[in-house]
């Protein structure tokens, strides 16, 4: 079994947690980190995005004739270097990208949580970094949702033309090919987002997308797991079109487990695997909707990455109950 009260002892332990999260721009790497944020709250929770550490600002890169996808156009030796400290639970003087400018403002003083997440192009890019991170994560959608998802942020957000953003995508794609795809085969999870099977007005009016969740195999686990989702439930509540599918994938020549979900699932039939986490991680409460709301795909993948980054976290504390050898649960480096 877990240690009880699992917040308070990330609390009141030494160790930084860092859980890496690798894709492309726009490719909505937050959205699948936000369960964790949701059960342990901003107190245990931070983030640092990689693009504080471009070697070069906008103007800068545009001389150059480069791209941020490039590793020389970032200072990993600097990120390394920090991200050594804040493991030690140090704090750094962080730099900062503004994306509204262009150029970097000055650096902030940035302490560490006991549970950081590092966000960017390339986390996984060298061996001390795929050292330092706990849980490794790759954020893959296809190529007309990433599309579609990068438009719609640069234009609200950053002030961008939808034709400079569909020009800057296809000058970034050859780079994009050579040095941030390749880190999937550094992942622990990868998510992969579709358009969804039952139409794409789904997914772009009511957020329903075709999500996989590929997984390699836990090295191990909590004892008991129970994870089961209520077939009752789905029988006689569930109005709406719902998919589970389970296959395995080459995932950058490593087999993986492909659990797959399309459409919406009614509350009631999740709250059991909620509950289910609760109970094995004492983490409580975990509630991402409210009742008599329905879950999306994505609700129900970042539900059980939420869990296997938990499962991690907590072997790093030496479950005496767990499977396997003990010690932290590390990944593939």
């Amino acid at each position: 079994m877990p240690p009880s009260d699992f917040k308070r002892v990330i609390a009141e332990s030494p160790y930084v947690f860092i859980i890496g999260v690798a894709g492309d721009s726009g490719s909505g790497k937050t959205t699948f980190t936000q369960a964790i944020r949701a059960i342990f709250g901003e107190d245990l929770v931070s983030t640092i995005t990689i693009d504080d550490y471009h070697r070069y600002d906008r103007r800068e890169r545009k001389e150059l004739g480069i791209t941020p996808l490039v590793p020389e156009a970032n200072r990993f030796d600097l990120l390394e270097e920090h991200l050594e400290a804040l493991k030690a639970g140090k704090p750094i003087a962080k730099p900062v990208y503004n994306h509204d400018t262009g150029v970097f403002d000055p650096p902030v003083p940035f302490k560490p949580t006991k549970i950081l997440i590092l966000e960017g192009l390339h986390p996984f890019i060298t061996p001390k970094m795929r050292d330092l991170i706990d849980f490794k994560l790759y954020v893959d959608p296809d190529p007309e949702v990433k599309r579609a998802w990068k438009i719609k942020r640069d234009v609200e957000q950053r002030g961008y033309s939808p034709d400079a953003v569909i020009r800057e995508m296809e000058e970034r794609k050859p780079d994009f090919e050579r040095y941030v795809a390749p880190q999937c085969r550094f992942a622990d999870a990868v998510i992969k987002v579709a358009f969804s099977k039952y139409g794409r007005e789904a997914s772009e009016e009511r957020n329903v997308y075709h999500v996989t969740l590929c997984q390699s195999k836990f090295e191990r686990s909590i004892r008991d797991v129970d994870l089961s989702i209520d077939l009752f439930g789905i029988l006689s509540l569930s109005q709406r079109n719902f998919m589970v599918e389970f296959t395995t994938e080459d995932v950058g020549g490593t087999a993986m487990g492909a659990l797959a979900f399309d459409g919406e699932l009614n509350y009631a039939v999740v709250r059991k695997l909620e509950r289910n986490i609760e109970i094995q991680t004492q983490v409580q409460p975990i509630s991402l909707v409210q009742n008599g709301a329905y879950l999306t795909a994505g609700d129900m993948a970042q539900l059980i990455l939420a869990w296997r980054i938990i499962n991690r976290r907590i072997f790093i504390e030496g479950a005496p109950e767990a499977t396997g050898n003990g010690g932290c649960g590390c990944g593939r480096r």
